[in-house]
């Protein structure tokens, strides 16, 4: 199989030879990657793709994976309820 027919990150729709292209513009961490070709950022947030493009960096770069990061996971601390979000809408009229 080709590069350019292996879909690395869905979302965002970059194969294999879009990260080969970006790494051999000196590219070569999952931050400047997200920067750059928006990879996980679509509706899965990288739990599809954030492990591939971790061992392709590595791989690439012949760097142990540990050294690789991925991303900063940043959840929500709380829900917030639509109502709560109407309410606080009214009182501001």
């Amino acid at each position: 199989m080709k590069n350019e027919d292996i879909v690395i990150c869905r979302c965002s729709d970059v194969t294999l030879a879009d990260l080969y292209e970006l790494f051999e513009q000196g590219y070569d961490n999952f931050e400047e990657l997200k920067r750059i070709a928006r990879v996980g950022m679509g509706p899965c947030q990288g739990n599809t793709c954030a492990k591939m493009i971790q061992w392709e960096i590595a791989k690439y770069f012949d760097r142990p994976l540990e050294a690789c990061a991925i991303k900063n996971i940043r959840p929500f601390t709380m829900g917030v309820k639509l109502q709560a979000i109407k309410e606080a809408a009214e009182d501001e009229d």
